[in-house]
């Protein structure tokens, strides 16, 4: 608590924290902060210190009996909780906390957590999947039943489906959790997604990469998705990932806590295999979605990377054809399109998400295929192909022709279910 002075006013409130140097920033009774410059101080009194009101939990015992289930914190807002009175947020990560905010746990699992890293999902980068699956390693070694991730859910699509081409012969399920609204309010989701993900732990032999999100609007049902066919489809909304060319795994009904098995399709537990991992290099990986009136330019910048995915329209197409003479420039972009297809691996994937890729049925496509355009059958979403051509050309790079079109984890469907 401090008062400020400054030519013409005063201030009291609680000091926070602020990302502006050239202000404090303080929380008035009234509730709202105030910023007050610098420069304009003329004098600060400590009026005394505030006692948060986050209180120190009870201290959570592990029981023989049950399953053990670590949970990697990541960021997002899953594990936070703010303190009402002062506006800070408190990174709350250890076994304890947890307890204290979802006490349901207590009587679930024996609960190890740790802190890896408090970050947005739109700043992940490749070394944190290969920090993620390092540390997914040293549970494994130590034994427990599962690994829950949580993580911000704007990226949580890419992250499950990095883990998963990373973690070869996974024993035991890997799964990431979000919320779409965080953890200390009313209407918040974190809750039932991180019970739902650790009730499916526990009832079935389950040992893959996916996600746990909400299945509709209500807290009733969660959905366990393919970590590689699933995608966040709308910005705010609790049940915003759904899965895409494929069936979710299971649905948890969170208020009877019975776990129904949608398709029994995934890898299942077994203690003989050891985990292997295949980490990322820093490779360079470009992302295109075409879209009418594109230039060649677009394509110029990608001249030093060490591949390109395109999202095509529709069947996989990209404008490379001169119709007249405002399609000219499309002359300009099949020449850069065929010269990139020379010196890097060029993967076609479709914008539309849902559906196949088939460069066979028109023209365009056939001409994309013979100038060496890949990826034609393919039913993997952009991320995903993005994902797996860079995990391809770290760790197989003589042979990422022959593996794109391999179903290598459960990313490509051998037959289309819409």
């Amino acid at each position: 608590m401090v008062r400020i002075l400054t030519k013409d006013r005063q201030f009291e409130g609680v000091l926070m924290p602020s990302v502006h140097t050239e202000s404090v920033v303080l929380k008035l009774s009234s509730g709202y902060n105030v910023g007050i410059l610098k420069s304009s101080v003329k004098k600060t009194v400590q009026l005394g210190k505030r006692i948060s009101s986050l209180t120190k939990p009870k201290k959570h015992i592990h029981v023989s009996v049950k399953k053990t289930v670590s949970i990697l914190h990541t960021g997002g807002t899953i594990a936070s909780k703010v303190d009402y009175e002062t506006g800070a947020v408190g990174a709350h990560f250890s076994p304890d906390d947890l307890i204290e905010m979802f006490p349901e746990l207590e009587a679930l699992v024996n609960l190890n957590s740790r802190f890896l890293s408090n970050m947005w999902s739109e700043d992940m980068r490749f070394s944190h999947y290969n920090t993620m699956a390092k540390e997914i390693k040293k549970e494994v070694d130590k034994g427990v039943d599962g690994v829950i991730i949580t993580h911000g859910t704007d990226t949580m699509h890419f992250t499950a489906a990095a883990l998963s081409f990373i973690l070869e012969d996974l024993s035991i399920p890997v799964i990431l959790v979000g919320a779409q609204r965080s953890s200390d309010r009313g209407s918040s989701d974190a809750a039932m997604n991180l019970v739902c993900a650790i009730e499916f732990m526990t009832q079935t032999d389950f040992a893959e990469v996916a996600i746990c999100m909400h299945k509709g609007m209500s807290d009733d049902m969660c959905w366990i998705l393919p970590g590689l066919k699933c995608r966040k489809l709308h910005s705010s909304r609790r049940n915003a990932f759904q899965p895409v060319n494929a069936q979710p795994y299971a649905e948890i009904d969170y208020l009877t806590r019975k776990v129904h098995i949608v398709t029994p399709h995934f890898r299942k537990k077994d203690p003989n295999k050891k985990l292997i991992l295949q980490l990322f290099k820093d490779v360079r990986v470009g992302l295109v979605k075409t879209h009418p009136h594109m230039f060649a330019d677009v394509f110029t910048t990608y001249t030093g990377y060490d591949g390109l995915v395109i999202e095509g329209s529709g069947l996989g197409h990209v404008p490379i054809n001169k119709i007249d003479s405002d399609t000219s420039e499309h002359q300009k972009i099949f020449a850069q399109l065929q010269n990139l297809a020379k010196k890097m691996p060029v993967v076609m994937a479709s914008q539309t998400l849902f559906g196949r890729v088939n460069m066979n049925v028109y023209s365009t496509g056939r001409v994309l295929q013979e100038m060496g355009v890949l990826g034609n059958f393919s039913d993997m979403m952009p991320e995903t192909t993005y994902i797996k051509l860079a995990w391809l050309l770290s760790n197989y790079p003589k042979k990422v022709k022959e593996m794109i079109g391999q179903n290598l984890r459960g990313e490509l469907s051998e037959r289309s279910l819409i």
